[in-house]
């Protein structure tokens, strides 16, 4: 049975966020979202506001929270390469400041959501990238994510944090109407009978992974008292042109493909070792068919669900 714990959610009404703090609710914790908007549950303590706010951390981290978990994010490599001191002030900033908040109020516990992007030009066919890869960033946001590593890394060592820096691949999953991320770009492609930008071949290796996997890898991070890096994945790649098979097989769309030159920063092979996760517990449920199968019913035409997704995505547009 698992203690109860007051747990800090940052980013918590957004795609990861909300399936996580699901997942907390079902094991009975004390939940708090920190976010740009209201989580819609009265069980959870919202905090809505900018985390780069002076007072915005303060706000959120209150005293007796035991845990931290730190999702809120500018995730685009796009964006950051466009924007690189917006995205300092939110993904190296805004952690600092909670680290900061987490020593004075004498938190245990601060999970961080990193990527592999950590480690900049990804592997060649058949290399492995594990938690020893030496971090050399290509873009603005995986040196943001490597910069925050290391402040988090420091803590752990100088005051005793437990710190897990949780370096998610490619994540999908129910949820995804708002993302711009390339399986969301199927969907929408196929639900349109429109085509997609591939860059590059199709060649390029992508490891992707099920937004309930995510969830499962982090709570066991947590729960193992795991401190550092930590590969979270699928364990399985597959080239950008198996994707796009697997979604016209999901969807039974055409999905037409146009290639398109490889952008700056792209990571060519991405091969993940996740035996350190796995040593935790940790055991990816969905292979790419049968999770890409959870995804479609939120765009297919003929769900009624879909409806409500598409009238949302005009309301936001």
């Amino acid at each position: 049975m698992v203690n109860r714990s007051r747990v800090l959610v940052t980013g918590g009404a957004g795609f990861i966020g909300r399936r996580l703090v699901r997942a907390l609710l079902a094991q009975g914790h004390e939940v708090t979202v920190a976010d740009l908007r209201a989580f819609p549950d009265p069980a959870v303590r919202s905090v809505v506001g900018d985390l780069c706010d002076p007072d915005g951390p303060a706000r959120a981290v209150r005293p007796g929270t035991d845990v931290i978990i730190h999702l809120a994010a500018v995730t685009s490599v796009l964006a950051s390469v466009a924007d690189p001191v917006s995205t300092h002030r939110l993904n190296v900033d805004a952690t600092a400041r909670l680290l900061e908040l987490a020593r004075e109020n004498e938190v245990g516990t601060f999970l961080f959501a990193s990527t592999n992007a950590v480690v900049g030009g990804g592997s060649a066919v058949g290399e492995v990238i594990t938690e020893r890869a030496v971090l050399r960033p290509l873009t603005p946001y995986g040196a943001t994510k490597a910069a925050a590593e290391m402040l988090i890394g420091s803590y752990a060592s100088c005051y005793g944090i437990t710190g897990t820096s949780l370096r998610f691949s490619n994540v999908y999953g129910p949820g995804m109407a708002e993302k711009d991320s390339f399986i969301p770009r199927l969907m929408r492609a196929a639900r349109d009978g429109e085509g997609v930008q591939v860059r590059g071949d199709g060649t390029m290796l992508r490891d992707v992974v099920h937004v309930d996997d995510i969830v499962q890898g982090l709570l066991a991070a947590w729960q193992g008292g795991h401190n550092g890096p930590l590969i979270l994945g699928s364990g399985q790649s597959v080239s950008v042109s198996e994707i796009v098979a697997t979604a016209r097989r999901v969807t039974g769309e055409a999905i037409p493909a146009e290639q398109v030159p490889i952008q700056k920063g792209e990571m060519p092979a991405i091969v993940l070792d996740i035996s350190a996760a796995k040593a935790l517990g940790y055991q990816p449920g969905y292979d790419l068919e049968s999770g890409m199968a959870t995804v479609w019913p939120e765009f297919d035409p003929a769900n009624p669900l879909a409806a409500r997704t598409l009238e949302g995505e005009m309301t936001r547009a």
